[in-house]
């Protein structure tokens, strides 16, 4: 763990001296102040009709089907084993007895295999749906933030580092497994709060960077309110 925390300080360390600046991407929340996207709710879920997640028996389902019937609270990990994805997956099940008051579904959804998703369940005792996606076709789709410098950037190394203060630990086999570093785990995730119906979109944060949380009184506004 020491030694891959120092080589992941190293890197952040070439960043810093390279100047580099992680791409921005957009945060929309449709129908909220400060939204800064044009993006449709039509168009966003256009883009996902055909894409599919596993659940933890490896059975596929449509992706918007997680929302088609319910309102749900569907969050993105940037992968299974990411010690950002730990904290954000504790803060938002520190909010579910409200989501369960509200008829709300939690759901979280990770890059990876099905195998590594049993992972993440076991490890985290995390109560809410958890659901596989291999191909990464949702992030795609929803033009999650991807990169090199949207994982290393300043703010990033300062909250890994808070966060190994709080306790919290990366799964480092799972973020090595091969499903993982093919796409080298610079995958950023996001949010959404959707549904009842396919189309209803009522909020969603695309992370930035790594550790680029949401603000939560926003996320519970609109699945709870």
């Amino acid at each position: 763990m020491v030694s891959r925390m120092s080589t992941y300080m190293l890197l952040l360390s070439t960043q810093l001296s390279c100047g580099v600046i992680a791409d921005a991407a957009d945060n929309i929340a449709f129908g909220w102040k400060g939204s800064t996207s044009a993006i449709s709710p039509e168009s966003l879920t256009g883009s996902l009709e055909s894409v599919e997640v596993l659940d933890l028996t490896g059975k596929a389902i449509h992706i918007t089907d997680l929302w088609r019937d319910r309102k749900a609270v569907i969050a993105f990990a940037r992968h299974f084993g990411c010690v950002f994805c730990r904290k954000r997956a504790d803060l938002l099940a520190s909010k579910k007895e409200l989501m369960d008051s509200a008829g709300v579904a939690l759901v979280l959804v990770g890059p990876g295999s099905t195998e590594q998703a049993k992972a993440f369940v076991e490890q985290t005792k995390f109560k809410g749906e958890v659901y596989a996606d291999p191909t990464h076709s949702s992030y795609d789709a929803l033009n999650f933030a991807y990169g090199v410098s949207t994982t290393f950037s300043p703010s990033a190394g300062m909250k890994i580092v808070q966060l190994y203060l709080e306790g919290y630990r990366q799964d480092w086999g799972l973020s090595f497994k091969k499903d993982t570093v093919t796409r080298g785990g610079w995958q950023q995730g996001g949010i959404i709060v959707a549904g009842p119906g396919v189309s209803n979109i009522l909020y969603i944060h695309k992370d930035k960077e790594a550790g680029d949380d949401p603000d939560m009184e926003e996320v519970i506004e609109a699945c709870c309110s």
